[in-house]
């Protein structure tokens, strides 16, 4: 199966392992890492397991819990006295427990330009005081919306509670006692560390690395909802724990452990769960989302960036689970490989195999609108474009930016995130940004509002998009002219 997958969907790299009664049955890692032609993808490879982090700080917290240094239930801000939402009587009311479980009433994946593209120069402060100037689009505990900013808080108050900084008291509660000892937060050397695993994106001949890691990875904002990397030895021992409280006596007891994997808020089953799973209810517990699988319960997430994406599945009443880590742009993969595999535990009569899983994929992702092909009629804007809208922006959580020339063209730059740069192109009436780092699904329209020339916003262009890219969120004002041209 797993053969199946790379050749299939042209995977750089993955690692693959399936625990079964706290024990290693199956356990394959191959392909090339990306930082070298010759280097190869190995059980002790890091991998970026992206939201799979989330279950982690999760359980940072219930530790803390455990040893009385917080509770569920305490308010935000007996331990972030400046924490705010939009509305003052939702960020006076927040628990600890609403952090993890996406229910602050944002909108599905709010001010996470604030975490991505990276590298930026945003800060966890700025995060937390961005918070305030994000609009609401559900009222508070009322409806599910995934959110990342949230875990980024969820990391700070763990920080207060624990008295030292998150990746430290990461290592300290997590990483040592279990023995996940290539695991990587905070800051830390590239160099030092070593076999680390290279993003990569598709092209005409193959996937092809992107983003390569410099000598040092940096502690980034994004650490606590996403930033965590961990080899596939790693992954299969966390998953032992998880499922075998034995493997580990008293670093977790049986209350928090349930707490963890409680459904705390319901979330909406789509229809091919339905079918496939044969499910009936899912939820979102404390970093993990939890649902029947025939009659099964089932404990899951998955992990996505930028030419990276990881899976770790659980039957806990089976005492089994699989994870995979991925150096590719391996959503599909990911998808087909883990239903696969858990159907042979859950219903293996009706397992329909990797190939038509994928097929099924194929047939249901999103297509490009029409409008998403602008961009290849699309002319340079000059530097004499849009005068009247011409000069310097702010939006009040994302900060300053610039519409402005340069060069021979006209230039839209986020002051505080580099890789937010874009050339201006016009097509026929419409004026389109052209980012110069993200993917091509991210360009975005803009959109000056009628009446207001002096108002921005941007819109996506492409139903492909990742929810991260929420331009929705902006509204930019001017606030003055373009700094003077030398």
């Amino acid at each position: 199966m797993v053969e199946q997958v790379v050749q299939r969907e042209q995977l750089p790299g993955i690692a693959v392992a399936v625990v079964e009664d706290g024990k290693v049955v199956f356990e394959h890692a191959q392909g090339q890492r990306g930082d070298t032609p010759d280097a190869r993808i190995d059980r002790d490879t890091l991998f970026k397991i992206a939201s799979n982090s989330k279950a982690m700080t999760a359980a940072l917290l219930a530790r803390l819990v455990e040893q009385g240094r917080l509770s569920w239930d305490d308010p935000v801000r007996r331990h972030l006295p400046g924490f705010a939402m939009h509305d003052p009587w939702v960020g006076e009311h927040m628990q600890v427990r609403d952090l993890l479980i996406h229910n602050s009433g944002l909108g599905l994946g709010a001010g996470d330009l604030l975490l991505w593209p990276e590298p930026n120069h945003y800060t966890r402060e700025d995060i937390i005081a961005a918070l305030a100037h994000l609009k609401p689009v559900t009222s508070f505990r009322s409806g599910y919306a995934y959110d990342n900013l949230m875990y980024v808080v969820a990391g700070e108050v763990a920080a207060a509670a624990g008295g030292r900084p998150y990746d430290v008291l990461m290592r300290e509660q997590v990483f040592v006692p279990l023995g996940m000892t290539r695991c990587q937060v905070g800051d830390w050397s590239v160099a030092a560390v070593g076999n680390v695993a290279q993003p990569h994106r598709r092209s005409a001949h193959g996937p092809v690395p992107s983003g390569i890691d410099g000598a040092r990875s940096p502690d980034l904002p994004s650490m606590a909802a996403g930033g965590i990397r961990c080899s596939l030895r790693d992954m299969t021992r966390w998953m032992q724990v998880l499922l075998d409280p034995a493997q580990a006596p008293g670093w977790l007891g049986a209350g928090q452990r349930r707490q963890l994997w409680t459904l705390h808020m319901p979330m909406p089953l789509g229809e091919r769960q339905r079918r496939w799973d044969n499910a009936h209810v899912m939820g979102y517990g404390y970093g993990w989302r939890v649902s029947d699988m025939h009659g099964q319960w089932k404990v899951a997430h998955t992990g996505t960036l930028s030419g990276m994406y990881s899976s770790l599945a659980l039957l806990p009443d089976r005492r089994a689970g699989v994870v995979m880590l991925i150096n590719g742009e391996g959503e599909a993969a990911r998808t087909a490989l883990t239903q696969a595999v858990l159907m042979q535990y859950t219903a293996p009569d009706r397992n329909l195999g990797v190939a038509a899983y994928l097929d099924e994929l194929d047939a249901a992702a999103p297509q490009a609108a029409p409008e998403a092909d602008a961009l290849a009629e699309a002319q340079p804007a000059g530097v004499d474009a849009l005068q009247a809208l011409q000069g310097r922006y702010r939006d009040p959580w994302l900060g300053e930016a610039l519409l402005c020339p340069r060069g021979s063209g006209l230039r839209f730059e986020v002051q505080r995130s580099p890789r937010l740069a874009a050339d201006v192109v016009q097509q026929g009436t419409r004026w389109l940004l052209r980012w110069d780092a993200l993917e091509s699904s991210a360009h975005a329209e803009l959109l000056p509002a009628a009446g207001m020339p002096a108002t921005l916003q941007l819109r996506a262009i492409d139903p492909r998009i990742d929810f991260s890219y929420d331009f929705q969120d902006l509204h930019f004002t001017r606030t003055g002219d373009c700094p003077q041209r030398r």
